[in-house]
């Protein structure tokens, strides 16, 4: 018989008390017993990074991470961007670029965008460390090319798209 662990879960700053087998991982929990259904499990690996959340502001694969480290720690997700009723910079942007196609992958994208710029805003000037974050997850419609504009766009940097904001 497996033990079940109650925790509390604070995500997007509200608090959910779940109670959960220590093996559950963190994607499963936030779609299933939290019901935050904007975090996509692809390959459930740690590869293509659909699962991407914030923890404690760090983008994480949620897949590879089990619910009960999250206990006590600051979660967001894609559902946690918006505020005051308007989305996020970044959400606007990716879908003024066409940064999105079928959207899989679109959540884990934007988080890790979030979470990286939120802590080093210089790497949108970088094209190269740009690049380096953006091939980090995988996406198979796009071409990242509406992504990496998304990315100037939301971050106010010269080269974005046609309208050059």
């Amino acid at each position: 018989m497996t033990g079940r662990t109650p925790i509390r879960l604070t995500v997007n700053e509200t608090a959910y008390d779940v109670t959960v087998e220590p093996r559950r991982v963190l994607a499963d929990v936030l779609r299933d017993d939290c019901g935050l259904t904007g975090t996509k499990l692809g390959c459930e690996h740690g590869v293509c990074g659909s699962c991407t959340v914030l923890v404690d502001g760090e983008g994480v694969r949620s897949c590879l991470m089990f619910a009960v480290q999250c206990a006590g720690r600051d979660i967001r997700t894609v559902e946690g961007l918006a505020a005051d009723g308007r989305l996020h910079a970044f959400q606007e942007a990716i879908s003024a670029e066409h940064g999105l196609q079928c959207g899989f992958c679109t959540a884990g994208f934007v988080m890790l965008v979030v979470g990286a710029l939120e802590e080093e805003p210089a790497i949108a000037e970088d094209p190269e460390r740009l690049d380096g974050l953006l091939s980090s997850n995988l996406c198979r419609c796009t071409g990242y090319e509406g992504i990496r504009r998304a990315v100037l766009r939301a971050y106010g940097k010269k080269g974005a798209g046609e309208n050059g904001t």
